[in-house]
C-alpha cells in the first residue's frame, strides 16, 4: 500500500512557534508514514545548530519521531536514485535524495515545504506542501 514520506522541514515545524503550522505537521505525522536516516541527520543537525538543543533535548526531540514513524536507511541504490532525480527534476542534491528514499519506501506521497508543490516525480510520487493554503 502506498504511503507518505515526510521532508525534515515539516518535521522541525513541531518546535516552531507558528501554531498553524505545528498543528498541520501534527497532522501529517499523527496520520503515519515514513522517513529517512537522512530525515533524522537533518532534524538532529537543526536542532544541535539553529534550535540550540542541547543532546539531552535532540534525543528527545527525534525518540517520538522515530517511533511514530517508519525509518528508511539509505543505500547506493537510494544514491543513484538521488542522483538522477536531481540531474532529471533539477532539485537540489538533499532534496533528490530525499525523493529518492520516499520512492525506495514505496511511498506515492512526499510531504515538503521546500519542494515543488505538485512536482510528480518517477510517474509515481507527488510532492505536497501541506502548509499550501487550500484554493
Amino acid at each position: 500500500m502506498p504511503g507518505s514520506f515526510i521532508d525534515s522541514n515539516v518535521l522541525l515545524y513541531l518546535a516552531s512557534n507558528d501554531a498553524s503550522k505545528a498543528g498541520k505537521a501534527e497532522a501529517v505525522i499523527a496520520a503515519g508514514g515514513s522517513i529517512s536516516v537522512q530525515v533524522l541527520n537533518e532534524v538532529a543537525n537543526v536542532a544541535r545548530r539553529k534550535m540550540q538543543l542541547s543532546w539531552v533535548e535532540t534525543n528527545a526531540f527525534l525518540d517520538p519521531i522515530r517511533e511514530l514513524l517508519t525509518v528508511h536507511p539509505l543505500t547506493v541504490q537510494t544514491h543513484q536514485t538521488g542522483l538522477a532525480i536531481a540531474e532529471r527534476y533539477r532539485l537540489s542534491l538533499y532534496d533528490s535524495m530525499i525523493a529518492a528514499s520516499a520512492l525506495g519506501a514505496g511511498c506515492d506521497l512526499l510531504w515538503s515545504e521546500n519542494m515543488h508543490d505538485g512536482l510528480l516525480i518517477n510517474a509515481s510520487l507527488r510532492v505536497a506542501n501541506p502548509f499550501r493554503a487550500a484554493a
